[in-house]
């Protein structure tokens, strides 16, 4: 019987159950997918971590897939064009995708490029859009220098790839361990730590355009503010008290803002991905039914890239 992973109740991951779930068949404007690969992100967690406006209880969990679509609704397309049984597709902002199969909404998917497997695919856009919004907020423009924090995590990564398609020079900061995957996608690392702004001033040689700041520590903050004067050019995903208190942009997924943005720059990444110049590394991947220890793994910080589950 095919199953899915529900939260019964507010709070951690241990809570969450694995039920028997069969999808509803597909209306129009629906499509239902056979799930080969589920991406896992923070987020799964942390928006059933506690109550939260327009949510309530059981929530499906599970924001991004990749699969193969199993059945389609009347006079239905998706967000790439025409669709049929058996195409292989990727969707994001869907609900639910933590499961053998699920119906959802046709114009969340598009048709899944070749070059990527399942689990590339079903992490390709959470953190790319993320990163897209990150890069156009603080107008990032070709030959400025920018500083990420952050930059060998998974958005960080996004950042990278997408500034060095557009000329833009990124000082970013990883440990030491993680040096080679800053380099290896376009970056110039530097440890965080003790004199992180001197350090940076130094690499730089020159004004910071922009500060991206994807892990929300107060040193990242500081930094941010001591080298970028522009405080509309700086912008956390993860410090939202300290952009209310300092004046500088915040953004997160469930913004009207936000949403707008990432639904337009979907089809965008996804081309990006088909020509090869936009990859996911995939750390490790975990059967379907271990998503509370993928979870656990992935909190533990510095996964070395992005999580999967895969549907047995």
């Amino acid at each position: 019987m095919p199953a899915q992973w529900i939260a019964t109740s507010w709070g951690s991951p241990d809570g969450w159950e694995f039920v028997e779930h069969v999808p509803a068949r597909p209306g129009r404007g629906e499509i239902t997918v056979r799930v080969r690969a589920a991406g896992v992100n923070p987020a799964d967690a942390k928006h059933v971590a506690a109550p939260r406006p327009g949510a309530t209880l059981p929530v499906p969990i599970g924001y991004e897939i990749s699969g193969v679509v199993t059945g389609v609704g009347p006079d239905t397309s998706i967000g790439s064009g025409p669709v049929e049984v058996g195409d292989e597709v990727l969707a994001f902002r869907i609900q639910g995708g933590y499961a053998d199969e699920v119906t959802i909404p046709a114009e969340k998917a598009f048709h899944k490029p070749a070059a990527l497997s399942h689990p590339e695919a079903a992490n390709l856009l959470l953190a790319g859009t993320t990163a897209a919004q990150m890069l156009a907020v603080t107008n990032a423009a070709p030959g400025e220098t920018i500083l990420l924090h952050g930059a060998s995590g998974a958005v960080g990564v996004s950042v990278l790839q997408q500034a060095a398609l557009r000329g833009i020079r990124v000082i970013g900061t990883a440990s030491e361990a993680r040096f080679d995957v800053v380099r290896g996608f376009g970056g110039e690392p530097i440890a965080y730590g003790a004199d992180l702004t001197d350090r940076v001033r130094a690499i730089a040689g020159g004004p910071l355009a922009a500060a991206l700041d994807a892990v929300g520590t107060h040193e990242a903050v500081d930094t941010s503010l001591a080298l970028v004067s522009d405080r509309t050019r700086i912008v956390t995903i993860a410090a939202a008290a300290r952009a209310q208190d300092e004046g500088f942009r915040w953004i997160v997924g469930s913004q009207p803002e936000s949403t707008r943005f990432r639904d337009a720059a979907r089809a965008g990444l996804i081309e990006l991905a088909a020509r090869g110049d936009l990859v996911v590394p995939v750390a490790r991947t975990y059967p379907l039914k271990e998503a509370q220890e993928a979870l656990r793994f992935l909190s533990g910080g510095h996964p070395g890239g992005k999580i999967a589950l895969i549907p047995e």
